[in-house]
Order: structure tokens, then sequence, then C-alpha cells
């Protein structure tokens, strides 16, 4: 079970993406027309062999659309874990009561979609792509558009939730993943990576919240976002309303 890609949503895709690119110096790797039929248009940015996806509503019933005006604006939007074990988790999604939105069975991957209101936390997808290596979301040349100078692959994601601890629970009830904590709040553990839940605000707080990337050279990573006028902290830059953690590579 890998965090292999994160989903943000902009009014602005666009502005978004530009910002996003010139901060990580990164790019753009494939813009998925399929996406058009959740009235969308998206844009995907490899980070190593793991994805950054900006998505943006293009048609007035879009639920991103509806998603964007309960937070208040741009932000993190959903979590896609990759698994090796799709008919099992399917099961245990069923078993658990948790209702699919969408699912898609190809040569080369198998995702689901699951409800929001029955996971809490953030939209979430699993997907198992055949082979492991592979990843149909990102295009058919993602690996040429990999550039890795200043940041690599994702390493966790951050949701925050008015339960935090018993969203941790459904989660890990979900994935087969007991949750743990730490000093940050309730986290589940994932190979490679992790998932983290903190207490949001209000109910418009709850959602995808922030994402962790290994770095090289954070402080010309920091540099640039300043120069562009975007929020920074000591370790992390808020780009779409969601902020990215600076981690060290290795």
């Amino acid at each position: 079970m890998r965090l292999r890609q994160v989903a943000l949503a902009a009014h602005d895709l666009g502005a978004t993406t530009d910002a996003l690119c010139a901060v990580l110096d990164v790019e753009i790797g494939f813009r998925d027309p399929g996406v058009a039929v959740f009235g969308l248009a998206n844009a995907v940015i490899p980070l190593g062999d793991t994805f950054l996806e900006v998505v943006s509503p293009v048609a007035d019933d879009a639920p991103a659309r509806r998603y964007l005006a309960r937070r208040g604006g741009d932000c993190g939007y959903m979590v896609m874990l990759q698994t090796a074990a799709f008919d099992a988790d399917r099961a245990r999604v069923e078993r658990l009561g948790t209702r699919v939105v969408w699912s898609g069975a190809l040569p080369d991957i198998r995702g689901m979609h699951l409800h929001p209101k029955d996971t809490g936390g953030a939209l979430l997808s699993l997907d198992e792509p055949v082979p492991a290596s592979a990843w149909r979301w990102a295009g058919p040349d993602w690996g040429t558009h990999v550039r890795t100078g200043r940041v690599g692959a994702l390493r966790g994601a951050t949701l925050a939730c008015l339960r935090p601890e018993a969203v941790a629970a459904r989660w890990g009830a979900l994935l087969d993943r007991a949750p743990d904590g730490d000093a940050r709040g309730a986290r589940i553990a994932l190979d490679g990576g992790f998932l983290r839940f903190v207490p949001a605000a209000s109910p418009a707080g709850e959602g995808l919240v922030g994402f962790s990337v290994a770095a090289r050279e954070p402080e010309a990573l920091l540099a640039a976002a300043r120069a562009r006028g975007l929020p920074t902290g000591p370790a992390s830059v808020t780009v779409c309303g969601t902020e990215i953690e600076l981690g060290d590579v290795g």
C-alpha cells in the first residue's frame, strides 16, 4: 500500500500549475481527457515515480466545483494509493459498508474511488496498476517528464478532520493498516510513506491539507516560492491552499 498520487482542486488550472512547476522545478507530464467525465480539466506532474495532479472544474455541475465552494477556495482534493491486492481491498470495502462512487477496470489498472462521507478526511482512491511500476493516470510517457533536481517522490499526505482519531481508525480498517501516532497526531504507515490525521477547526476545513516530498536544497526552493509571493514556513510552502512539506532526500 503506497502513496502514488495526490490531487489538488483549483479554480485557475494554469496559474496553479505554473506556480507548482516554477517552485518545485518540475513539469506537466500529461493532461487526461478522460477526466471530462467528472466535469474536470487536469494536469499531472511527475514527482519521481509518484504524481501531483491539479484538477479544475469546467462543468457547472462538477462535484469539484461544489467541493471548492464548501472548502472556501483552492484546496487539496484526493489521495490515491497503489495497492497490490485490489480484490481483497474491494471485499473489505464492501464488508465495511463503504460506498464506491466510481470504479474502473482496464487491462493495465483497476481502481475505485470511495465516498468521502463514508471515509472522512478526503476522497480516497485505491488503484492496482499492472505492472506495479506503471501508472495509466499519468499518461503513456510520464517517465520522459520526470525532473528530480529539486524534489523527489511523495512521502506522505496530511488530512484535517473534526475527529482525527476516528477517521484514522476508519482509514486503517479500510486499508488493513493499524493506525499509530506521533507528536503530530494519528498516523498510518504506508510502504515508504504515511498518512497523517490532524484536527480541523471546522467542517469547511476537513480535507487534504498538506503533503510531503523529498527535497534537495530546500532553501533554494523556498527562495523561489518567496519570489512568487507564496506563503512559506521554515520547511514548507503553501500552494493551492495546501502545505507542501519539504523533507530531506534519503
